[in-house]
């Protein structure tokens, strides 16, 4: 069993005062831009030991990538796939669609496979830039869609978010135009981890696309365990137009490198979106991605080793009284005090590769989650440096 292996490798206790404190950290409800927590002595025991060596390789903590890989399933089907290299896509193409339709109960036809959740992006983009008009976004959000959109003739209106590092959707209606083709959320949002509340983004999603496409973007769905979260998908699947909701293979199932992800929208859009594609997964990824969405085991230790990971990581941040958004995700957005350019060059010479610069939170790191021993690691250099 994979989950006792990696716990097998931790004494038990660290292990025992890691969980203790956590519990006791993760009761204090953290917000932005006060004290997240009183110090817990006992996390000094936990995290603050010192006696973890530097690994020999760089951990990635920059990319959101998933730190498991591929399931043993998925790797079986990619060493299988190896000897249809020689063949293309479209004869799976149904098969695809079928197997998500079936488990987000949606109709194939309102499904579109693309090489990766980017591309779905992008042709949101390029939808809304040939209608010459304008495209509202949060600010700091996913660049795919903006950029794209912006490269191709579109004027991107940014709308910051607010003083709790949230999506402003009031703010965002407000700057909607005449001449606005497209909104874009990402929730949770990238690369702050904070989400929309479910019943204001509904409202919100229903009203703005009476006029224009809202394009949703749920990468880290799967991630998602609270309760104020909710998807949107139910309103593609109730039949409403000008929706466009997107995920993606790349997170949960590990495979980013293989460029597998979907959008789903009304049939009559998501026919447009597949006439303009610009390329077709290959046969590796979609094998891949057949064998990964039908093992719901591979994705529920990812979970498990996700939440232990933050808990380590934003235990410690409570415990130091660190400013950081509580993740919805597999990162998390920690204010460092200085600047993220030093912070990178800092942690480089540890063998961390943290988050690139986010402006304007210059000031701020994004953190995506490693194994949790490497998590342990971090917060040990984290306080070394920084403490």
């Amino acid at each position: 069993n994979v989950d006792l292996l990696m716990k097998s490798r931790i004494s038990r206790r660290n292990f025992l005062l890691g969980s203790s404190a956590v519990v006791a950290a993760g009761a204090m409800q953290g917000i932005p831009g006060t004290p997240l927590s009183p110090p817990l002595n006992l996390m000094k025991s936990a995290f603050g030991q010192g006696n973890i060596a530097m690994p020999d390789t760089m951990i990635r903590m920059n990319s959101n990538e998933n730190p498991w890989g591929p399931s043993r399933a998925a790797l079986r089907a990619i060493n299988a796939a190896v000897e249809e290299a020689n063949l293309y896509t479209y004869f799976l193409s149904g098969e695809m669609s079928e197997l998500i339709g079936s488990q987000q109960n949606i109709a194939p036809e309102h499904i579109s496979v693309g090489a990766g959740s980017s591309e779905i992006l992008k042709l949101g983009g390029l939808l809304a830039s040939m209608n010459e008009g304008s495209i509202v976004v949060p600010d700091p959000t996913f660049e795919d869609l903006p950029r794209y959109a912006g490269a191709n003739g579109s004027e991107v209106i940014r709308v910051p978010v607010n003083d709790n590092l949230e999506t402003d959707l009031e703010a965002m209606a407000s700057a909607v135009r005449r001449d606005t083709k497209l909104i874009y959320i990402c929730n949770p949002n990238n690369p702050i981890p904070s989400i929309v509340e479910k019943n204001a983004l509904r409202d919100f999603v229903l009203e703005m696309s009476r006029d224009r496409m809202v394009f949703v973007d749920e990468a880290y769905h799967e991630f998602v365990d609270d309760p104020e979260y909710g998807t949107m998908m139910g309103l593609v699947r109730d039949g409403h137009q000008n929706i466009i909701v997107a995920r993606t293979a790349s997170k949960i199932h590990g495979l980013a490198g293989l460029r597998v992800g979907f959008g789903f929208s009304h049939p009559d859009l998501a026919a447009e979106i597949n006439r303009r594609m610009t390329g077709t997964v290959n046969i590796i990824g979609m094998r891949a991605a057949l064998a990964s969405y039908r093992d719901m085991e591979h994705s529920n230790f990812v979970l498990r080793k996700n939440k232990e990971a933050l808990d380590i990581t934003q235990g410690y941040f409570r415990e130091a009284g660190i400013r950081h958004i509580n993740s919805a995700a597999n990162f998390t957005f920690v204010e460092t005090g200085h600047d993220i350019d030093e912070v990178q060059a800092r942690f480089m010479e540890h063998n961390i590769r943290v988050g690139r610069p986010f402006p304007p939170y210059r000031n701020w790191m994004r953190l995506s989650m490693a194994k949790p021993d490497e998590m342990r690691y971090f917060v040990q250099t984290y306080e070394k440096l920084y403490g």
